[in-house]
């Protein structure tokens, strides 16, 4: 059986490997690392650095992941092409612009090795107050965003890039943030069905790759768990939405997850309600959830069954997009940057917003 490192995520400390992560991702086969802000310099530092990842592979190459939204939540700042946020660019109502952005931030990512992008937001800004969400978000009603959630995957497919689809079964309606407290949702699952899911139901339509569960608890769904942990809902996205790519945890280090659950104990339950991947920002912690999910494998509290069916999904999908892997050849990658054409196409996009948030004003 293949190890069961490859159901975690993990995070990197700096822009270089340490020789401890180096160990714990060649050991352990661990299956993808997520990247941040403090692993990124350059272009060139990036594409090291994933190279340095790739060859400690076993069998096929690691999903490198990152947050490129655009707005807000970019990991990579210097010489990477900086979009305005998704409502911004919703404004524009033209699907086809959201198709060039992503192709435009695929092209960028892939450049420098990173295979995935935990993208596009299906969540609803439905409530006024919720900051977490607000701008990611490309709309307030469902119809807007289910507009624009399959011209972001299409584009991303179109150049080779992997996306996920965020966060199920949406959190554009809660008043706290996951990052630091549980959310709970109290609509009606009639409502959320109505509202909520449409987004998500458009991107499996799509063929997204992954979708990220959220840690919020819905009172309809299951009130005693959050999402990312409970049965119920990966059910719902199995059943319902016919959804059959890979489910990811969200940051299993947010205090939704650690106020209420040691770490072991809740990789355990993520894996066992039906996620096929958990993640963690900081090595330390995914070292604590791979212990645990090794000593559900050995006690039996996730049956043999279960792991067999989450790794065969990863290893599918490895096998699917991977397959052709070469590394990057860090001196092609000036040419991939600060190109003029791209920087044209973003000052008519930023022009254009301009002049619709003048006319609204």
């Amino acid at each position: 059986m293949t190890q069961v490192g490859q159901l975690v995520f993990t995070g990197l400390s700096g822009l270089a490997l340490t020789a401890e992560e180096k160990k714990f991702i060649e050991k352990e086969d661990i299956g993808g690392v997520i990247l941040f802000s403090k692993n990124y310099e350059s272009p060139a530092q990036l594409a090291e650095l994933v190279n340095s990842i790739q060859v400690l592979r076993k069998e096929y190459p690691l999903f490198i992941a990152t947050d490129h939204e655009g707005g807000r939540v970019m990991r990579f700042k210097t010489q990477f092409t900086q979009f305005p946020p998704m409502l911004e660019i919703a404004k524009l109502d033209s699907p086809k612009l959201v198709f060039e952005i992503a192709e435009i931030m695929a092209n960028e990512l892939l450049a420098c090795g990173v295979n995935l992008n935990l993208a596009p937001v299906c969540d609803i800004w439905n409530n006024e107050q919720n900051k977490v969400i607000w701008d990611r978000a490309f709309g307030t009603d469902h119809e807007t965003v289910s507009k624009f959630i399959s011209s972001m995957i299409r584009g991303f497919q179109t150049s080779g890039l992997l996306s996920c689809a965020k966060h199920f079964p949406g959190h554009g309606n809660t008043l706290k943030d996951s990052h630091v407290d549980l959310p709970i949702v109290k609509k009606s699952l009639e409502e959320i069905r109505a509202e909520e899911i449409q987004p998500f139901i458009k991107a499996v339509k799509a063929r997204v790759d992954f979708i990220m569960m959220a840690h919020i608890i819905v009172d309809d769904i299951d009130p005693n768990l959050p999402c990312s942990l409970s049965p119920k809902a990966h059910e719902m996205l199995r059943q319902d939405l016919k959804f059959k790519g890979l489910i990811l945890s969200d940051d299993m280090q947010m205090k939704a997850i650690t106020d209420h659950r040691g770490t072991g104990e809740a990789a355990m339950m993520a894996i066992k309600a039906g996620s096929d991947m958990v993640e963690y920002r900081d090595m330390e912690e995914a070292v604590l959830g791979l212990e645990g999910l090794k000593k559900a494998q050995k006690d039996k509290t996730i049956r043999a069954q279960e792991f067999t069916d989450r790794l065969d999904r990863v290893q599918e999908t490895k096998k699917r997009y991977f397959t052709e892997y070469k590394p990057i050849y860090v001196p092609d990658l000036e040419k991939k940057f600060n190109r003029k054409v791209t920087m044209q196409f973003m000052d008519d996009v930023r022009k254009k917003i301009a002049e619709k948030n003048a006319q609204k004003a």
